[in-house]
């Protein structure tokens, strides 16, 4: 069974009026069933080019990308996307918004309505389904985003900075309520984030890139103790501190140190 993800020699390259910016210089990642990897580095390292490019919203410059083995062409149901801002229509209710992914690939039958209200009603919006978006909370809209992401059934959920925009309370309500929900449903996921706890909580495995251009630095495996944990309580867990720590060492450390070749991971 070939990986989920898999870049291989990936570079990509932005071409502005008089330069060049290199965002990712070739870059080897495989990622497997089921996990959740998040992707950190300091700003400029192409974290999010990355989710771009895996998504098929653009082309690498150079390299190839396969999603379950095939080559990614363009954007795809198989990929689920959700970003930092939930982009709910307005006028729509709650349940036209998060229904709206199968309205426009045309699968939203009786089915796929039912599918919708029970995940709404999952993500403790059971009730709302005919509010607008302006009557909810961010976390609340923000659950109704991820309800938009699933209905479609993406086997490969991209997660750019979801929950940094929301209050600390509730952004650690979210990043347990997403980790759980996607460990039941047996999805996959990439996750980008500036947060190097919550990146530990909710992943598998941890990507730290550097800078300008993005290149893979170290991969940190998250012990079982931690990765098996809702991310509420993994940072309870024994180890999550010096965990913490040493990536945010090494995280430091990629300022200094510039040059190293990607290396493909498994």
């Amino acid at each position: 069974m070939p990986p989920v993800v898999e870049l291989k020699s990936v570079t990509h390259a932005y071409l502005g009026d008089r330069e060049a910016s290199l965002a990712v210089e070739d870059l080897n990642l495989e990622i497997e069933d089921g996990e959740f990897v998040s992707l950190v580095g300091p700003s400029g390292c192409g974290k999010t080019t990355l989710l771009s490019i895996i998504a098929g919203l653009m082309p690498p410059s150079r390299g190839e990308v396969l999603v379950n083995g095939r080559p990614v062409s363009g954007p795809s149901p198989e990929v689920g996307y959700m970003l930092q801002q939930d982009y709910l229509f307005p006028w729509r209710s709650i349940l036209d918004n998060a229904a709206l992914g199968l309205e426009l690939t045309g699968r939203l039958d009786d089915a796929g309505r039912k599918k919708t209200l029970d995940l709404l009603a999952d993500m403790g919006l059971k009730g709302k389904e005919h509010y607008f978006p302006g009557q909810l909370s961010g976390g609340m809209r923000q659950r109704v985003a991820l309800v938009r992401t699933l209905a479609t059934d993406p086997g490969l959920l991209l997660l750019d900075e979801p929950f940094s925009a929301l209050d600390y309370q509730i952004k650690l309500q979210l990043e347990d309520l997403v980790a759980e929900t996607l460990r039941k449903r047996g999805k996959t996921a990439v996750l980008v984030t500036h947060d190097l706890s919550e990146a530990i909580a909710v992943s598998t495995r941890v990507i730290l890139l550097e800078r300008n251009p993005g290149r893979i630095r170290r991969v940190f495996d998250i012990p079982d103790g931690i990765a098996n944990t809702p991310p509420l309580y993994a940072r309870d867990q024994p180890g999550f501190a010096e965990l913490f720590h040493e990536l945010w060492k090494e995280m430091e450390l990629t300022g200094k140190a510039q040059g190293e070749a990607g290396n493909t991971v498994r």
